[in-house]
């Protein structure tokens, strides 16, 4: 893949970022339904849109690859909301300020998922046997994620938190949007700032488990780089549309759970049985399709008593 391709994605990223921060969400104020939906689509058809020019330097399996890889991304982002609702409420940070927190959490996300990649690329290419550890961790945290284990969110277990609370200079109370003010003591942090890296701090945790699975579907860094941008950009819409009904998604993590350890087996299984790109992502989509509906045809007993009373 030529450095053009390279340099080209990070213009286009760096250019809808800067369009989202200063022109659409230059001022702070809680995302409407109606606007995050059209975000949401927004995101999610340019991604889609986004395998046609990985087909045209990659071929049609390449597009495949990748379309099957930001489906996965796309399904574990949707799960990690769950901690992200979970840290906001924890930290008792208002509505108006999520995107802005959401949005320099992206930023540290280019670094560190990049960093992942071509860290596991690179250590498959040497080293063969790299590809079965990866393997078994997708199969454990597909096992966790089906027994519900690791399900409660512990801010203030956090390594990164506690460390940042104790050495860096902080204020108590929150200022607006501000990770940071001047006082008449001199610069100091807000609690923003914590949550900001607490959610930094997670995505490193979240990326153990999506960067291996991508790494089953396809070893090209570039189709496993852009599916992973792609789908952590759309997560933030997203987040506005679904925060408030993730709990009905009560499939996802079971569904989510199969598909790791499916890719995991795969993975085992790659130097005896070769699985087309096209029956991975059939798959892929058949569980995850099944997973929803399901979620929606049949919400919880709790929720239906609830509807009844409202």
């Amino acid at each position: 893949m030529s450095a053009l391709w390279w340099v080209g994605f990070g213009a286009v990223v760096a250019l809808l970022l800067g369009l989202d921060l200063f022109v659409f969400h230059r001022r702070p104020g809680h995302e409407g339904t109606r606007r995050a939906l059209m975000w949401s689509a927004f995101w999610f058809g340019l991604g889609l849109s986004f395998s046609l020019l990985v087909g045209f330097t990659r071929g049609h399996d390449g597009a495949l690859a990748y379309i099957t890889a930001y489906l996965v991304e796309l399904s574990l982002s949707v799960d990690n909301l769950f901690v992200f609702v979970a840290l906001f409420a924890y930290f008792s940070v208002a509505p108006e300020h999520h995107h802005r927190v959401l949005f320099w959490g992206i930023l540290g996300v280019l670094v560190t998922r990049g960093a992942f990649i071509f860290a596991g690329v690179a250590l498959i290419a040497r080293f063969h046997w790299v590809m079965y550890v990866l393997a078994v961790v997708l199969i454990l945290t597909g096992v966790r994620l089906g027994l519900g284990v690791g399900e409660d969110v512990h801010p203030e277990r956090n390594l990164v938190v506690r460390w940042a609370s104790r050495v860096l200079p902080m204020v108590k109370s929150f200022h607006g949007n501000r990770f940071a003010v001047r006082t008449e003591h001199g610069w100091r942090f807000t609690p923003l700032l914590l949550v900001l890296l607490a959610i930094e701090s997670t995505d490193v945790m979240f990326a153990t488990d999506s960067v291996p699975a991508v790494l089953a579907i396809s070893r090209d860094p570039f189709v496993v780089y852009t599916s992973n941008i792609f789908a952590v950009l759309g997560l933030r819409a997203l987040y506005f549309v679904v925060a408030g009904a993730l709990r009905t998604l009560r499939f996802l993590r079971p569904a989510l759970s199969v598909v790791l350890v499916l890719i995991g087996v795969k993975m085992v299984l790659a130097d005896v049985v070769e699985i087309p790109t096209g029956v991975s992502l059939g798959v892929v989509f058949l569980i995850l399709a099944s997973a929803t509906t399901a979620s929606l045809l049949m919400p919880e007993v709790k929720q239906r008593r609830r509807g009844r009373e409202e």
